[in-house]
């Protein structure tokens, strides 16, 4: 009787699970590279044109984080400080620093200074600041105790895994309106997060679907 199947058909189970395997594998890496620093970023901290330390302005001076970022509550980008917002002070302070000679440069030729941005959503993440901050999300949330840092770094992911986690329960992340801002502010020791009130007050019901965030 003659094979139903040719002979090249016997060691077809072996190629498929060969398949298998190597795309499980293939797989595998992949999502362990999703969540490394290399892939996420964390602890990106490029040189900047002028050293500037939020540790010293915003913790030792109590600067709030919109005299730089002045358009963070209006608008769906947070702005690079001015050349304007810099020199508002340092007319008169530490005004002949060396360490401010981009600044200087910038005041008299009307050139910007060329920030190095810390931070960047790939363009097609749409991430808007305003709605966020005007909702108890924190600057903290996504860009760490900025208020501790020397340098600006990359503090947290940023991952669609990070996002879903605070639009999936909002409420372990909201503060209230005098936390946002307020780097060294803490939660309430109780047991029920405090987000829960503010979430129910102001409506947050994030989106958890593509289009929320992939326009």
């Amino acid at each position: 009787m003659a094979n139903l199947f040719p002979k090249w058909t016997n060691r077809l189970p072996l190629k498929l699970a060969l398949c298998v395997l190597v795309l499980g594998i293939g797989a595998v890496f992949g999502i362990n590279y999703y969540f490394t620093q290399k892939y996420t970023q964390v602890g990106h901290e490029p040189q900047q044109p002028v050293p500037f330390s939020h540790a010293m302005h915003v913790r030792q001076l109590g600067m709030d984080c919109r005299y730089c970022h002045s358009f963070v509550e209006v608008a769906a980008h947070a702005n690079l400080p001015t050349t304007g917002s810099c020199m508002a002070c340092h007319t008169q302070i530490r005004a002949t620093s060396p360490k401010l000679d981009a600044v200087r440069e910038s005041w008299m030729t009307g050139r910007p200074v060329r920030w190095a941005r810390v931070h960047q959503a790939p363009d097609y993440v749409y991430f808007n600041h305003a709605v966020h901050v005007n909702r108890g999300v924190s600057c903290f949330s996504c860009h760490g105790a900025v208020n501790e840092m020397i340098t600006v770094y990359q503090a947290t992911p940023q991952s669609m895994a990070s996002c879903l986690e605070c639009h999936r329960a909002p409420e372990n992340f909201l503060r209230p309106p005098n936390g946002i801002f307020n780097m060294a502010w803490k939660p309430p020791t109780d047991a029920k997060p405090i987000g829960a009130n503010w979430k129910k007050t102001w409506e947050v019901n994030p989106p958890v679907t593509c289009g929320g965030c992939h326009r």
